[in-house]
């Protein structure tokens, strides 16, 4: 895949996350138990969590997001996300 702009880039880890992250996945954010439903990409470029706790729904930026032990498969697009955001 041709990516050469830091937008083409972001798009493409999004589209690896949903083609291969094993959702829905419960993790645990601030002490609540969440279930990741979804990713997903802001307005900016961020890619996001989509979290549920029952009737409530959140986003939360996929670099503030704690995996969980042992992660879901696919989790390994997460980390290389977070990976390529530290060189910018």
């Amino acid at each position: 895949m041709d990516a050469y702009t830091e937008e083409e880039q972001a798009v493409g880890f999004l589209t690896m996350m949903e083609d291969h992250l094993a959702l829905p996945f419960s993790t645990n954010v601030l002490g609540v138990d969440v279930v990741v439903e979804k990713v997903d990409m802001t307005r900016d470029g961020s890619i996001v969590a989509i979290c549920r706790r029952d009737k409530t729904r959140q986003r939360i930026g996929i670099l503030d997001l704690p995996l969980p032990t042992p992660a879901p498969g696919g989790a390994e697009w997460i980390t290389a996300y977070r990976h390529w955001r530290r060189g910018f």
